[in-house]
Order: C-alpha cells, then sequence, then structure tokens
C-alpha cells in the first residue's frame, strides 16, 4: 500500500500459475502413459516437461513481444507515452515496466512478463492513434494493473501451454508414420485422436487461466490506480469500434498473445464462443460508468446516466500525441 492508500490486490495469481505447472506436467504424463508408457521414452517426456517450464517462465514475454513485431521505444521517442506509465507506476509504488510499441493499425494493448521487475506494457500504433491520452492513461492503469496483480505470467505461461499441448499431438502423428493413415503405427494413431481433443483442451486451459474475471479485475483495479473509470469506459468503447474497422489479422502468433490484450484483437465472426476470454465491453463500460458514479456520489440508477456505449460523450477527443 502506498502514502495515498492504494492497494495491489493478487487474486491468487501465484497459485494459479503453480496449478498451471502442474496441470501441463500432469497432461504430459498422461500422454506418455497413453503411448506406452515405456521406460525407454519417459525421459522424452520429462525433458519436454523442463524444457516448457523453463522456455515459458523465462521467454513468455519475448514470445509475445516478437509475436506483434514490436519494438522497445525509448522515453525520447515517445515521451507522453513515458510520463503516463511513470505517473501511474509511482502512484502503485511499484517499478515501471519496459515499453514498446507494435506497428499494427489494429488498436490493443497487452502486459507481458514474468514478474512486475521483467515486465513489458505494449501498445500497437493503432491505440495511440485512436486513443487520447486521457483514454491511453486509463489502458495503461488496466495493463499496469495485471503487471502488479501478477496476472501476466499466469496468461503468457497459459497461452504456451496450450500451445505446447496442442503441438505434442502432431509430433506424435510424425512419430506414428508417414501421412497415409493406412501406414501410420500405433503413436499415429493416438495422436490422431489426441489432436482432436487437444485443441479444446487448450482453450479450457485458456478459460481456466485467463477468466473473464481477470478482466473484471483489472478495470476495476486499474480504475482506482487513475481515479477515473469513465476514462476506460471510453477507450474500450473506442477500441471496440476501432478494431472492428481495423482487426488483427488472425494467425498462430497473434492467437498466442490475443488473450493478454486489453480487447479481443479479432472481428466478431473470428472469435468463437469457446475461445472467448474477454468478458462483452458492453458489460464492461456498464460496470465502469457504474463505478464511476459510486465516486461520484451518484445514486446508482438515477440521473441520465445510462448504460449504452452510444451514450459515451468522447468523440469529440483529440488522439494521443507521441511528442
Amino acid at each position: 500500500m502506498t502514502d495515498k492508500g492504494f492497494k495491489v490486490t493478487g487474486h491468487m495469481n501465484g497459485l494459479k500459475t503453480t496449478l498451471l505447472f502442474a496441470l501441463m506436467w500432469a497432461i504430459v504424463m498422461l500422454i506418455w502413459f497413453l503411448t506406452g508408457a515405456r521406460t525407454g521414452t519417459l525421459w522424452i517426456y520429462i525433458a519436454i516437461g523442463l524444457g516448457s517450464t523453463f522456455f515459458t517462465y523465462w521467454f513468455s514475454d519475448r514470445l509475445a513481444i516478437a509475436s506483434m513485431g514490436a519494438r522497445e521505444v525509448s522515453e525520447q521517442e515517445a515521451p507522453a507515452l513515458y510520463r503516463i506509465v511513470r505517473e501511474l507506476s509511482s502512484a502503485a509504488g511499484k517499478p515501471m515496466p519496459r515499453i514498446y510499441i507494435a506497428p499494427t493499425a489494429s488498436p490493443n494493448a497487452f502486459a507481458t512478463g514474468r514478474n512486475e521487475r521483467h515486465a513489458a506494457v505494449c501498445c500497437t500504433q493503432g491505440i495511440l492513434d485512436l486513443l487520447n491520452e486521457r483514454e491511453l492513461r486509463g489502458v495503461l492503469g488496466h495493463e499496469l494493473m495485471h503487471v502488479y496483480n501478477h496476472d501476466i505470467l499466469t496468461s503468457a505461461i497459459a497461452s504456451a501451454m496450450a500451445t505446447v499441448i496442442s503441438y505434442l499431438g502432431y509430433a506424435l502423428m510424425w512419430m506414428g508414420g508417414d501421412r497415409d493413415e493406412r501406414n501410420s503405427g500405433p503413436l499415429g494413431a493416438i495422436g490422431a485422436v489426441l489432436t482432436m481433443i487437444l485443441a479444446p483442451i487448450g482453450a479450457s486451459l485458456l478459460q481456466l487461466a485467463i477468466s473473464r474475471t481477470r478482466e473484471y479485475d483489472a478495470d476495476e483495479d486499474g480504475s482506482r490506480l487513475t481515479g477515473d473509470p469513465e476514462a476506460l469506459a471510453s477507450a474500450l468503447y473506442h477500441i471496440e469500434n476501432g478494431v472492428q474497422r481495423e482487426p488483427l489479422a488472425k494467425n498462430q502468433r497473434t492467437e498466442a498473445v490475443s488473450s493478454m490484450m486489453i480487447a479481443s484483437p479479432f472481428s466478431g465472426k473470428d472469435v468463437s464462443r469457446l475461445f472467448s476470454t474477454h468478458p462483452p465491453t458492453a458489460d464492461r463500460i456498464a460496470r465502469l460508468r457504474q463505478m464511476a458514479a459510486q465516486m461520484q456520489g451518484i445514486p446508482i440508477g438515477g440521473g441520465d446516466s445510462g448504460d449504452s456505449m452510444e451514450s459515451l460523450p468522447w468523440d469529440d477527443a483529440q488522439p494521443y500525441q507521441q511528442h
């Protein structure tokens, strides 16, 4: 807690991370058992488990940043962005993360890293072109709370795990024989079956670790950090519309990092309900407006502060400027 009375809450993310690692090991060992449980192959699966654990812990931030083609920027390149992040980090009494900008027109932002001292916050060029400084401050407050609540490691591990588990099924098919199903061995048959069920398992892992509650918590905690829930509400409204105009290209790399972003980066037709890790934007805005009303002492349900996104009053705001 800082001298301003701001308190960072963890939301049990340390326990979630431990459970995710345990689940990954359990799945790796289950696959070993289903493929014959031979002592001679045990070392292969142990190596896979150790490698996955090490890789996801130490390189989760680099994977996410590389997936977006982002680059680290200096304070000279983005002084206003640095000023906002420094002010909010200081208000939380926490270290300041590295700052990256991704050269994509789709508006979004995310945080990643294994802990608050090895964290990074990334904004796309699209979000910098779209939002004004007040809205961007709301977005950065949200992302910083993912860092300080220790959400980011849990998110990165869950995303990496889903990828590792899915690829393990494909590897088993190749180990089982050639592409001709008639000539494939027993491992290939098992791999084919596993491949069909591993994708849903991967999606379930994402839902388990990157729940909608996490986004609601970051909305609330970030708004307490900035003291301005309406700024984040306005930002979410503009991001939602901006993504529909400029959706992120959906591929294997962007799907891995999409769950970390402040809003779903894909168009509505590309988002499966199974993989939906973000709450509906309208619900998030309604909660934020209710929070703003409570901060201002306005009775809930009174006045004309409707919940619809169309009633938000920031359409004429000027975009954020880096210089």
